[in-house]
């Protein structure tokens, strides 16, 4: 049986995923793991593939309006996909305990989603002081700069599925400053579509994938983004923008929250055996 709150969270993250182009993994990990009690892993692995499908259309739609740098995409990538391969290796060799992955998850989602509101929240700031003086730098740098921003996002999207909207489109206007908004955000989701599909099918190897979670998640997603994406030009960016940052930093307190009550009393526990 279809859970309906599952359809009706599909639907909001949808919805602000096509109003703001960010939130996917942003908001749907956080909210598997404090609302449904989803394990940290198995909501990034679910997560990622998740988006691998709900930004292939996006991807589609920027490729066909030609609104995608794919210079940019492919450097990226070049950075990324090696990165989450490792990092998948990695995880895969430690073959940590359920407790030690889930505070690893936890922990690295907590950065990830802070990053991210930052992000958000003095993107503009940001631009104006350092716009200016990026304009002045040479493709090569550039070029490599874009590889290192590859792996980082790599290795970051790998283990809490958090990083490649906000961070990424950040860091694509600081680097790519000639570049128009929506060639910037386009790049960014082409990126996301191969990056998001390695990292989930490493997750999926390693039995960390809820394939009927995912459908349910998808029949509310899909629409919820068509209609994100007509309602974007009706609401005012910087509202959208500080709202979906402020919901952030709560969903990052939580899980910190979340996770220090865990070790402590972890180590009560521990205290009362000695």
């Amino acid at each position: 049986m279809i859970d309906p709150l599952y359809v009706a969270s599909g639907f909001g993250v949808g919805l602000l995923v096509g109003m703001t182009g960010v939130g996917g993994g942003s908001l749907m990990t956080p909210l598997l793991i404090l609302l449904f009690g989803v394990h940290p892993s198995t909501a990034v692995g679910t997560d990622l593939l998740y988006a691998a499908a709900t930004k292939t259309g996006g991807s589609v739609v920027h490729g066909w309006s030609r609104s995608v740098h794919w210079p940019a995409v492919l450097r990226l990538a070049c950075g990324s996909i090696p990165a989450s391969a490792v990092t998948l290796l990695v995880l895969w060799k430690l073959d940590l305990k359920s407790d030690s992955e889930r505070s690893l998850v936890n922990l690295v989602l907590c950065f990830a989603l802070l990053l991210t509101a930052t992000s958000l929240i003095f993107r503009k700031s940001i631009m104006g002081r350092y716009r200016g003086r990026l304009e002045q730098v040479d493709e090569r740098t550039t070029a490599i700069a874009t590889v290192v921003t590859g792996i980082v996002l790599g290795v970051l999207v790998s283990i809490s599925s958090v990083g490649a909207g906000a961070v990424g489109v950040t860091v694509l206007l600081l680097l790519y400053p000639r570049l128009p908004m929506a060639t910037i955000v386009g790049s960014d989701i082409a990126h996301a579509v191969p990056l998001t599909l390695v990292a989930g099918i490493g997750h999926w190897a390693l039995g960390d994938v809820d394939w009927a979670l995912m459908g349910v998640l998808l029949m509310g997603s899909l629409p919820g983004i068509i209609i994100g994406s007509y309602s974007a030009t009706r609401v005012p960016e910087t509202v959208l923008r500080l709202t979906l940052a402020s919901v952030l930093f709560v969903v990052a307190g939580k899980i910190m929250f979340a996770e220090l009550n865990l070790s402590s009393a972890f180590v009560t526990a521990l205290a009362w055996t000695h």
